[in-house]
């Protein structure tokens, strides 16, 4: 890991890039995680077969409330991911100039 945290300090651009890519990947694994393992958990606890399918309707309009919960539940585990590889690998740091010798 250290060498990955000096690559990314050193490369500027470049690690930037690798890590909107590494970034856009997780979104991905943490999308699914969440439409195929929790909210099929959450829908037996709610008795529902898919969470997203969870509506109420006023009048003409229709909420999906199911669906928002989804994309809450999706973000906030992005959210502790990215927060975890943070202060895991110390990235806070990262940013620190390196005094001239």
């Amino acid at each position: 890991m250290k060498g990955f945290i000096e690559f990314v300090r050193k490369q500027g651009v470049v690690g930037l890039a690798i890590g909107f890519i590494v970034g856009s990947a997780t979104g991905v694994v943490v999308n699914s995680l969440v439409n195929d393992l929790i909210n099929p958990l959450i829908g037996l606890i709610i008795q529902t077969k898919n969470l997203n399918n969870l509506v109420f309707h006023v009048g003409k309009a229709t909420f999906s409330y199911g669906n928002f919960i989804s994309v809450v539940i999706n973000f906030l585990i992005i959210l502790a991911v990215v927060y975890f590889i943070f202060k895991v690998l110390k990235l806070e740091k990262l940013d620190v100039e390196e005094e001239e010798d």
